[in-house]
């Protein structure tokens, strides 16, 4: 990759490409050069805020740094995603900020599709459709489970749907003005700190728009190890988001939880009391079993085979994370709460003061 040639255009706006990264040597070229070969004739650069990894991640991103003038590189020493964002924007320039992370691949024209939209939705950020996709039998197992609705509900950034206002959105393309404004995320937000900043964003005044035409190819975990940590992790800052905001709490954030404690339930009652008990495992069992034959349509056996694990490992980490979140962790970050900023409110305060 080498720096372009070609003058940017002055009349299309800038793009500030941000990316907060960790232990991201297997991806992490691959994606910035799915940034830079962006069909965008914009300016544009990528700002990529590095935490302390164990791996060459910082030594790839040196050599990217040397190979493109376009891209530079930030501290993050504390690894944490929310404080790697929040570094990257400080250090960007550019009034359209693209949040990418280091694992994600942008189709060719995400970049020029999300500054058309903001610019015909006046939203404040748009965001578009992860889509999961593996390079071996596991990962493409992963990757069915989290597009199929069996696995993550009816969410329209998993799954896909039609273009609309939504609560929130994959990663997110910004208005600078918008985040500065909102002094940037909640750096307690180790996890759903997109939830948290366009929740804000909301109730500034401001627009979230979702649109199936922006699309991030996403590479799942690479083991039930590492994908059950995850979906615990996902768990455990759902719970603390329904206590941050009451309202948020829905029947999808619900099944999970409810699924583990039944399968529990059942196996206890079953080994202690009746047989009859082991109907509720076995159920479930059945259900993601014939849930994954859809979700696995044109995969390998050997693909189609793991997808009943996966289901399982996302269902039941996800229940416990929800179900062991601390009150204290969600005390923690509501005494962090930062009101929303609108605009006409920061224009008044000089006279007021």
């Amino acid at each position: 990759m080498n720096a372009v040639n070609t003058p940017p255009d002055p009349a299309l706006p800038a793009v500030s490409v941000i990316m907060p990264v960790l232990n991201e040597e297997r991806h992490l070229r691959n994606s910035v050069r799915h940034i830079l070969e962006q069909d965008y004739p914009g300016e544009l650069e990528v700002v990529i805020a590095l935490g302390p990894s164990a791996d060459r991640t910082d030594a790839i991103a040196a050599e990217l740094v040397a190979e493109d003038l376009r891209v530079h590189t930030v501290p993050n020493p504390t690894g944490r995603t929310p404080a790697a964002l929040n570094a990257a924007i400080k250090a960007s320039r550019h009034p359209v900020v693209v949040r990418v992370d280091g694992h994600g691949m942008l189709s060719p024209d995400y970049i020029a599709t999300a500054v058309r939209l903001l610019d015909e939705t006046g939203a404040a950020n748009v965001g578009g459709v992860m889509h999961a996709e593996g390079e071996n039998a596991w990962e493409e197992a992963v990757a069915a489970a989290m597009t199929a609705k069996i696995g993550v509900g009816n969410a329209a950034f998993h799954t896909g749907g039609a273009a609309a206002p939504a609560d929130t959105v994959y990663l997110g393309v910004f208005r600078r003005e918008v985040l500065e404004q909102q002094d940037g995320y909640n750096v307690e937000f180790i996890r759903a700190q997109d939830w948290e900043l366009n929740y804000r964003i909301r109730e500034a005044g401001h627009l979230i728009w979702f649109s199936p035409e922006l699309r991030v190819s996403y590479r799942p975990r690479p083991s039930v190890r590492t994908l059950a940590k995850q979906y615990k992790d996902y768990g455990r800052w759902r719970r603390v988001v329904t206590r941050y905001h009451r309202g948020s709490v829905n029947l999808r954030y619900l099944a999970a939880p409810a699924a583990l404690l039944a399968n529990a339930a059942g196996i206890v009652v079953g080994a202690a009391l009746t047989p009859w008990a082991f109907v509720v495992p076995a159920g479930y069992l059945a259900a993601i079993t014939v849930g994954s034959l859809p979700a696995g349509k044109g995969l390998s056996a050997a693909a189609r085979l793991r997808i009943p694990l996966a289901l399982a490992t996302m269902h039941m980490c996800w229940g416990y994370g929800f179900l062991t979140s601390p009150r204290s962790l969600a005390r923690r970050v509501i005494a962090s709460r930062r009101p929303a900023v609108r605009a006409d409110a920061q224009e008044a305060a000089p006279a007021d003061a």
